[in-house]
């Protein structure tokens, strides 16, 4: 996988597949917005629904973190299950982060019809746990008690976890327009995933036969590093079902927002095409 085959122009694609986006912590749903106008110019139905209890604007979600507060993995999972089966056919699912575990969980159960996880959160069964996915976390860790609660990051600490491979000023921009509390629970729940045999972070791996699926890294990702990733795909070594990976070797965990957002969502469309999707 390169990347390098260009996306169909406009009107080439006639589907009525529904592509669904699925943010990861500290984002809003909002940010999706490029890429629903890219894919539904290219004729998908489109829609990013956020989080329970996340409010429609970041302005209200920041004005309301405690509704978000205690929500886990499956809280979330069990959420969008319920926005796929109103569904008028299986979707395609496009997660970020903690988006992109809950997309490969929809898929190894047999709800999606294809999925693309970009710089998914660690899943059960990975290993790697490199420094700076602790540091990008420490926010959440250095507290127990985080565990209920919803938590914000700092500019610094966004910058670190999400805008280390972008110019400074960029970073912040981004921080300022998108950025949400989020709550902490999905990281202790994957913290521990290893050590508990009925972990929410357990994906069904094995599934021959779930649709395709893309693991999508960025070398530089500070939050899900390339190792995390390469793991990730590693654990899919017995099922028979379609999985590739992607990866942009400059690109930090930003790379679904940030000025080089449409390169990713190009090379998410190419390989879509590629599947028949």
């Amino acid at each position: 996988m390169n990347g390098s085959t260009p996306p169909k122009s406009q009107g080439d694609i006639v589907t009525e597949t529904p592509v669904v986006f699925i943010h990861g912590l500290w984002l809003h749903s909002a940010s999706w917005q490029p890429w629903l106008t890219l894919f539904q110019d290219l004729g998908y139905q489109v829609s990013a629904p956020g989080w329970p209890g996340e409010a429609d604007t970041v302005e209200a979600a920041r004005a309301t973190p405690d509704d978000v507060a205690g929500h886990g993995i499956d809280d979330v999972v069990e959420h969008y299950a319920a926005i796929i089966a109103d569904l008028p056919a299986p979707p395609i699912l496009i997660g970020h982060s903690f988006g992109g575990m809950v997309a490969q969980k929809l898929l190894g159960q047999d709800r999606a019809r294809a999925a693309i996880a970009i710089d998914a959160a660690q899943i059960k069964g990975v290993l790697p746990l490199p420094l700076s996915a602790l540091r990008s976390t420490t926010p959440v860790f250095k507290n127990p008690a985080n565990r209920n609660k919803a938590v914000s990051l700092t500019e610094s600490e966004f910058r670190y976890a999400f805008g280390n491979a972008i110019p400074e000023q960029e970073s912040d921009e981004l921080f300022e327009r998108w950025t949400v509390p989020a709550p902490g629970k999905p990281l202790f729940e994957a913290a521990a995933a290893n050590f508990n045999p009925h972990s929410a972070a357990k994906v069904d791996t094995a599934n021959a036969s779930r649709g395709p699926l893309l693991l999508i890294t960025g070398g530089k990702d500070h939050t899900v590093p390339e190792a995390v990733t390469r793991a990730t795909l590693k654990q899919y070594r017995h099922s028979e079902a379609v999985t590739d990976l992607l990866e942009f070797p400059d690109r930090g965990h930003s790379l679904v927002v940030d000025h080089g957002w449409r390169e990713v969502a190009d090379a998410c469309v190419s390989w879509l095409q590629n599947q028949e999707l």
